[in-house]
């Protein structure tokens, strides 16, 4: 499909939807329901999600009160903001697009390499969104499944998640993890106990939106380590 040189559009990357464009002339409506421009087929995209509007020049994404939640570039999208080339726009954990202007030099045929916008956000690793558990650290809000865990996890809780998040799928030693819940000064004073008890507490937590599956492994003699599937 040849589109307007001066016209912006989407690519689908990964999802039912991978490799699908879109041209952007006016606006974009994100959704699971019939009436959608884009039309997402799964239980965690809300029926009206999100939107992209051409206002001044410019492109906007803008949540539609999601209960999943839409981002671009790995950060919540909570107010509206203007899409620059190459962005990484998410909708919940069931689909990722990315925004490019006419003059992209993103290849459009193939694999699409998302570059270091992602790369950023996944430390480094595979891109966080295309995982079960989804952590936002600036937030301190913790995806499963694409469902929030609510209520939020307590102050302990999220940093204990948050080192083997840093570290998915590497071993992290116990020390390592209590200082870095508790803090290099007191690490000292706590105990076995006291870790093995917040460690408990936070697999409830968890199971607690995924019973199937647990997330937080106990690697005897060495640790622990996130578990962390594809979606």
């Amino acid at each position: 499909m040849d589109f307007p040189t001066d016209t912006p559009f989407l690519v689908a990357h990964g999802g039912d939807l991978n490799g699908e464009r879109w041209l952007l002339k006016t606006s974009l409506l994100i959704g699971r329901g019939p009436d959608c421009d884009i039309i997402i087929p799964s239980r965690q995209v809300s029926r009206h999600h999100a939107r992209l509007s051409r206002e001044g020049g410019q492109t906007v994404l803008e949540d539609l009160g999601s209960k999943n939640g839409t981002f671009c570039n790995g950060q919540s999208v909570r107010i509206a903001v203007v899409l620059q080339e190459g962005d990484i726009i998410q909708i919940a954990l069931a689909q990722q697009f990315v925004y490019l202007t006419s003059d992209a030099t993103m290849p459009l045929e193939g694999d699409i390499s998302l570059g270091s916008k992602m790369g950023a956000v996944a430390g480094g690793t595979n891109p966080v969104m295309q995982r079960q558990l989804y952590l936002e650290k600036e937030s301190r809000r913790v995806w499963i499944r694409g469902q929030e865990v609510q209520p939020p996890l307590s102050v302990a809780q999220f940093a204990l998640l948050d080192v083997l998040y840093q570290h998915e799928g590497e071993v992290v030693s116990r020390p390592e993890v209590i200082t870095a819940v508790w803090g290099k000064e007191n690490a000292i004073g706590v105990s076995e106990q006291a870790l093995d008890a917040l460690v408990r507490r936070l697999r409830d937590r968890l199971a607690a939106h995924d019973p199937s599956h647990n997330y937080v492994v106990t690697v005897r003699g060495h640790g622990l380590r996130l578990d962390n599937p594809a979606v």
